[in-house]
This record gives C-alpha cells, sequence and structure tokens, in this order.
C-alpha cells in the first residue's frame, strides 16, 4: 500500500486555512467595539429571536449576527456583524450601536472586490450615523453615490435599510 503524496495534502492545508477567516473578521469586530465604547472589559451576549418574528423581518437574526454589548450590569449598546453583496463576491461589514439604538459606528470589516472599496471610507459610512430604526436609507435619495462602486453602494445602503427596518420591528416587539 502506498501512502499518500505530500502535495496532495495541500489541497486540505489551504481549505482548513480558509476557515481561519472569521476568527480574524472576530478580532476587527472586538477591536472595533473596545474602540467606539471606549471599554476593554465588556461581553457580547448574542440575541436570539422566535422563528415566528424573524420570518417577519428584512434581515435575519441568527443568534450570531446581533449581540448587546454589556459591561457589568449595564448595555453599552448593540452590534451587528453581516456580509453584504458585491459584484463578484460578499463584504463583511459592522454595525455599532448606542443603548438607544441609534447608529454610532459603521465599519466595512473586509471587502474582497478589485473596485468599489470606497464604501470602506469613514467619510462614505458617516452617512448612515445617528439612523435609528425608524429612518430609511435609500441610495436613489438620501445616500451619496460612489463612482464605480454602484454595485456595492447599493448593496451596503439595501442592507442598512433592512437593518434599520429590523431595528425599528424588534424595538416595536421589546426584543430591544
Amino acid at each position: 500500500m502506498k501512502s499518500a503524496k505530500p502535495y496532495l495534502a495541500i489541497p486540505f492545508i489551504l481549505m482548513l486555512l480558509a476557515f481561519a477567516a472569521p476568527k480574524e473578521v472576530n478580532k476587527r469586530v472586538l477591536k472595533e467595539v473596545e474602540k467606539t465604547f471606549e471599554v476593554v472589559d465588556f461581553t457580547m451576549q448574542p440575541i436570539t429571536i422566535t422563528n415566528d418574528l424573524n420570518t417577519k423581518l428584512p434581515t435575519k437574526i441568527s443568534g450570531e449576527n446581533l449581540y448587546r454589548i454589556t459591561a457589568g450590569d449595564s448595555t453599552l449598546g448593540y452590534a451587528f456583524f453581516d456580509q453584504a453583496p458585491s459584484k463578484t463576491a460578499k463584504f463583511d461589514y459592522l454595525v455599532l450601536f448606542d443603548g438607544s439604538v441609534k447608529i454610532i459606528n459603521t465599519k466595512v470589516l473586509v471587502y474582497r472586490e478589485e473596485y468599489g472599496g470606497e464604501i470602506g471610507s469613514k467619510r462614505w459610512l458617516k452617512q448612515f450615523l445617528g439612523k435609528t430604526g425608524g429612518d430609511r436609507v435609500n441610495s436613489e435619495t438620501n445616500i451619496d453615490a460612489i463612482s464605480g462602486a454602484t454595485i456595492s453602494v447599493n448593496s451596503m445602503t439595501k442592507s442598512m435599510d433592512n437593518l434599520l427596518q429590523t431595528i425599528g420591528i424588534l424595538q416595536d416587539k421589546g426584543q430591544l
């Protein structure tokens, strides 16, 4: 019986390394939370929603994408992490809310396309700051376009609008 050639293990090793990416994203999320809330000692508790309510939400809450951020007994705010489609791939983004569920920070964590990465600029993302569950955003009316990043702008704006609608529903239902 012949043993497997060492070069046959390379695809397997590469596949394992591909699954390490979420840890890097996780580190970026934690770093952004620390910076935004100016805390080092905090916990992120997943928020779970009933299946019945989740079917009515524009953005689905999985128990792995919406978190309550606490320090001691007080709620500092909320973190939402998700992916949105770009032209051929998806990008990872983070939205941080204060305790009253108002957006205080947005960040594109990983952008995987050659074009459209300008949506990750602080200047463009600041358009979402201060928005709440009662606000709507639309790339045709109140969000600036970026030349060469139309697909990403529309995708991020639609994702943010769906998230804001979801936050509004969760607040109305007493879930936040």
